[in-house]
């Protein structure tokens, strides 16, 4: 008879799934994100534009190998694996991701900053005009359908429309609030996981030199509930929108770093088990 998986096994297969899970998301964010390049850059995406129209993706990619990264630190590594060149290519490294989700969190205020520039198109108050020069609708941030004689009908009821800027797409007032608003929790999102990581950076370098305790302990745990509350927000808003795919990997990574938070409390609790043992 074959033995019961470990409770430890279980837990370990779950987290890898769903990093696995997370590294799936980069490839359903291209997708969405060349779907929409087709409509927003109709000359070609040039490099200076890639943030513009992949943020998404670089954003999801540079965070999977932070991830990776966290869960070396916190939980594969042991303490004398961490000789200088592995610490000198971690940090290299880090630096390489913390770089692209900056960058990435340029192109979400970039998107944002192109959402609330579009103008009212004058003298359009039907959007089946549009057909004839292949205009597109824009159903959601980022997502876009060409309008024809068969769908045009039935984007809009509106008599007054939105132009985005260089583009052939229009949205009706009520469509380009919602797209505005999406575009608000992609910032906020994305500028509420970059102060997650830096509390957990600073976790990290405090536990390695054993000073995560009294009230340094106390005002990261604080600040960390925070904002996991704003994500999981963010999260809810996006469930309550029907945007599957962000609330999803919203989702995921929550749950992603819940298991680096146990990898830290177990990392600690270790610590402390050793410095209490008799010599």
């Amino acid at each position: 008879m074959q033995p019961h998986m470990s409770l430890a096994s279980i837990h370990r297969l779950f987290k890898y799934a769903v990093y696995l899970l997370l590294t799936a998301n980069v490839f359903i964010f291209f997708a969405e994100e060349y779907a929409a390049a087709q409509h927003q850059f109709t000359n070609g995406v040039a490099v200076g534009q890639l943030i513009n129209a992949y943020a998404a993706t670089i954003d999801t990619a540079a965070w999977v190998i932070l991830l990776l990264m966290f869960e070396l630190e916190t939980a594969v590594l042991s303490d004398e694996q961490f000789t200088k060149p592995v610490s000198l290519a971690l940090h290299a490294l880090r630096i390489f991701c913390y770089s692209f989700i900056v960058y990435a969190f340029y192109g979400y205020l970039v998107n944002l900053e192109f959402s609330v520039a579009a103008v009212v198109v004058p003298g359009l108050s039907d959007v089946c005009a549009l057909v004839a020069d292949q205009w597109a609708y824009a159903v959601d941030l980022d997502e876009y359908e060409t309008l024809t004689t068969g769908n045009c009908a039935s984007m809009s009821a509106a008599n007054t429309f939105y132009r985005f800027p260089e583009m052939k797409a229009v949205v009706d007032a009520t469509g380009l609030t919602e797209i505005i608003r999406l575009a608000w929790v992609d910032v906020i999102n994305a500028a509420t996981w970059l102060l997650v990581v830096l509390v957990l950076e600073a976790d990290v370098r405090l536990q390695e030199h054993n000073r995560l305790e009294g009230l340094i302990f106390r005002l990261s745990n604080g600040a960390k509930f925070v904002l996991y509350s704003i994500l999981l927000l963010a999260a809810i808003y996006w469930g309550i929108k029907g945007d599957f795919v962000d609330f999803w990997d919203a989702f995921l990574w929550l749950v992603a770093f819940v298991f680096i938070e146990l990898n830290i409390f177990e990392w600690r609790q270790e610590d402390q088990a050793a410095s209490t043992r008799p010599a």
